[in-house]
């Protein structure tokens, strides 16, 4: 394609009729937002990432707690879920299972304490989380499995005989 060609997308939005949008109007807009995060994170309130104390450091443990990672794996005769959830001990943990929605509750506290000649600081950083996943097949909850390792909570969760995958034979 020639360097002056114009490249169009079509672009439907709810209530609108489809219209034709060049494609360089598109990576515009792209870019445009990428400049405007770049500058909401690189300066003022949260842009000191980088340097220690920032409000930022304070900030990223809870958020990354708050919302823990999760997998879901569907295999032939169970499902198994891994969320991240590091500094969270076993005993702060709470896995329930309703239905098909198993739900993933804990509460995580990090205290930091640093001393140099008259400088003191600690800081405390604690709060709860919960995550829900809907389970794709029928399992039996009676069977259901917890292990929390190296920051990563794994749940397999057995199917029952008829949620099983099986072959069919095409004839």
């Amino acid at each position: 394609m020639a360097k002056d060609d114009k490249q169009e997308i079509r672009v439907s939005t709810k209530g609108e009729s489809a219209r034709n949008f060049p494609l360089a109007s598109v990576l515009h807009s792209v870019e445009d937002m990428e400049r405007r995060f770049e500058r909401l994170f690189s300066g003022g309130l949260l842009g000191r990432t980088r340097q220690e104390g920032s409000l930022w450091d304070l900030m990223e443990p809870m958020m990354a707690v708050r919302w823990p990672s999760v997998d879901l794996v569907d295999r032939d005769n169970e499902v198994v879920v891994r969320a991240e959830i590091p500094g969270v001990d076993k005993k702060d943990l709470d896995v329930s299972m309703t239905d098909n929605t198993l739900t993933i509750k804990g509460q995580m506290r990090k205290e930091t304490k640093e001393e140099k000649d008259q400088y003191f600081r600690s800081e405390i950083v604690q709060g709860n989380f919960s995550r829900s996943v809907y389970i794709p097949a029928d399992v039996d909850s009676s069977k259901v499995n917890a292990v929390l390792k190296d920051g990563v909570l794994e749940i397999t969760l057995p199917k029952l005989e008829s949620s099983k995958r099986r072959s069919i034979k095409v004839q």
